[in-house]
Parts: C-alpha cells; sequence; structure tokens
C-alpha cells in the first residue's frame, strides 16, 4: 500500500510527531509512504516531499527529530480550489497518478470536510489524524496541539499577572478559539483566572461589572479575565470597551496572544498523543477502515465518522465551568 501524508489548515504543535508515527510504521509493515506538502494545494500542485535521491517517498532517516519540532514540516495551506468539483477531480486524477491507495491527513473540521468531499470522486481510503489546538473534534477526548497551546497560554498569562499584581490591574486575555471555549477555559482554571468569555456561554457584561465589584471588596489587587476570540462580544476589546462603558473602576489592559499559542516545541502530551494516533491510523488502513477519524477517548483507540467531525459539536464540560465559577472568588 502507498499511503500520503499530509497536514491541512492552521498548524499544530505535535503534526511533525504524527508524522513521523505514520512513516515509522508505515515502513516497518511494508508500506510506501508519500509526503505531501502545503496541505490540499500542495495535492493539486504535485508538490511531494523529496528524500536525498529526490525520490517522492519518506524513509525512516527522513523523521528523524521530528517530534520535538513544532510548525508543519510538510508545511500547511489552505486550498480554495479543493472546495471546487474540478479541484477535487483534479486531486483524484493525480492521486491514481502516482499510485497512491490511501491518505492520512493531519488537521481540523475544515480538512476532514474535505476529505470527504474527496472520497465522492476517488476509491482510496482515508483515516484522518485530529490536528488542531482548538480540540473541537468529538471522537477523540484530546486534539493534536491543544496541550501545547494551553501550556503557552498559561505561561504568558503567568507572566502578565506579575505585572496586574505590581500595578493592581485588570487585564483581559484573548487566546484562540473562534467557535470553541476549550482553550480559555483550560487556560483559565490553569492560571487562576478570575473569570472567562467562550463562543459557548453568553457573555453578560453586567454580571461580570458586578463581580468585579464583588472581588474588589474581598480585597483582590488584580484581575485576569480570559477571552476566547470567538466569544459573541467580539473579542478582548469589544468586552473591555463594553465595560468601560459601564463605568468599570479599574484599570484595565488588553493582551491578544494570537498566533503565539500555535508555535514552539510540542509538550510531552501532545508528542505521545501524536505518535498513538499516527500509528493508529496506518494500522486503521491496514485493516480496510476509511472515511474515519483516529482518535482516543477514555484511553482507548477508536474511529469516528469523518462527516461527525464537523456536524456535530463538542461540548465543553459543565463541570469545569462550575469548577472555574467556585474557585474565582
Amino acid at each position: 500500500m502507498r499511503i500520503g501524508v499530509f497536514c491541512s489548515g492552521g498548524d499544530a504543535p505535535g503534526m511533525n510527531a504524527c508524522v513521523r508515527a505514520v512513516v515509522r510504521r508505515a515502513i516497518s509493515s511494508g508500506h510506501e509512504v508519500v509526503g505531501i506538502q502545503r496541505g490540499y494545494q500542495g495535492l493539486l500542485d504535485e508538490d511531494f516531499y523529496l528524500n536525498a535521491d529526490r525520490e517522492p517517498r519518506m524513509r525512516l532517516r527522513t523523521v528523524s527529530g521530528w517530534s520535538r519540532q513544532g510548525g508543519a514540516r510538510l508545511r500547511s495551506s489552505r486550498c480554495p480550489a479543493f472546495r471546487t468539483e474540478e479541484g477535487l477531480a483534479k486531486a483524484a486524477g493525480i492521486l491514481d497518478k502516482h499510485g497512491i491507495d490511501a491518505l492520512i491527513p493531519i488537521g481540523g473540521d475544515g480538512t476532514f470536510r474535505g476529505a470527504v468531499d474527496l472520497l465522492r470522486h476517488w476509491d482510496g481510503r482515508v483515516v484522518g489524524c485530529p490536528g488542531t489546538i482548538d480540540n473541537d473534534l468529538i471522537g477523540t477526548d484530546f486534539t493534536i496541539g491543544f496541550s501545547t497551546a494551553v501550556q503557552t497560554a498559561v505561561e504568558a498569562v503567568d507572566k502578565i499577572r506579575d505585572t496586574a499584581e505590581s500595578h493592581e490591574r485588570m487585564f483581559l486575555v484573548e487566546v484562540m478559539g473562534r467557535h470553541s471555549g476549550y482553550i480559555a477555559l483550560y487556560t483559565a482554571l490553569a492560571c487562576g483566572a478570575e473569570g472567562v468569555c467562550i463562543p459557548e456561554t453568553f457573555t453578560d457584561v453586567g454580571s461580570i461589572a458586578e463581580q468585579l465589584k464583588v472581588l474588589e471588596q474581598r480585597g483582590k489587587t488584580s484581575v485576569m479575565i480570559i477571552v476566547a476570540e470567538g466569544d459573541e462580544r467580539g473579542g478582548a476589546a469589544a468586552l473591555q470597551r463594553a465595560l468601560n462603558e459601564l463605568g468599570q473602576p479599574s484599570a484595565t489592559r488588553v493582551v491578544v496572544l494570537g498566533h503565539l499559542q500555535r508555535g514552539g516545541c510540542p509538550s510531552p502530551e501532545d508528542r505521545i498523543l501524536a505518535s498513538r494516533l499516527g500509528d493508529f491510523a496506518v494500522t486503521a488502513l491496514r485493516e480496510g477502515a476509511s472515511g474515519v477519524m483516529a482518535g482516543v477517548s477514555a484511553g482507548i483507540n477508536s474511529l469516528t465518522p469523518l462527516q461527525d467531525t464537523f456536524t456535530l459539536h463538542k461540548e465543553l464540560p459543565a463541570e469545569l465551568l462550575e469548577l472555574l465559577e467556585t474557585l474565582a472568588m
């Protein structure tokens, strides 16, 4: 079997570890691996990773040291052409031309949506690996990159807290998460924030203002509120304006962490998860699986239909929201 592997959409720490696992498991099982560079766009451009002999085939030593590296060594991109029937048909023809029997796309919901569309034009097999810092895909407890993104955000917020306490200020720290509040909630819990604003819950500015007054009466000298970029208010800057309109007395600053959360060496948790999922994806292909995503739920390897990953919403743990409210006093 000849397996194509690629990264698509936003990069996530641990993607390289996943590619490494795919390559090592596939070759040890007697299969070939073709690295497709720059995601779906690279597939349409026939942009393959070339080994030292200028062959479009990855070797065991090709991926040496990849598990500790951040970013995406195979590069990543978004591809508008892949949303067209012409682009999908062209991709299917290219896969057949190069004798590729199966694909392992590493990415998020957009990546898997493209894979489902591709299977309407192509007879090969697809098993995806969840590579996204948002942790917004059902079928797996955690996605590749989430642990590192939270770790990066927490380290930044801890540093900001030092300044907040020194100057007795409130900071609104914006983290990534257009449709999911996982990063914001986990960051808020880990760094002891006083509040969180996320897409899944309504942000009541009036209640926040009242809470701030209560905290001030209790002797709080600094306040940290973590805001997901996808909060319905429009992010941290919009929340700051709304609080100012209500006469918020505390000196307030806004910090947007942005793409800082995507980079850096993956955490041990992400390296292990990525290695496990890459290995499992190859095994699933060998056993005939297709149109599914490899995941780990409650410690058990599991397969979820790709269609479900972008049509069903992953709920936030309600108990963690309650825990944050209890501890932020």
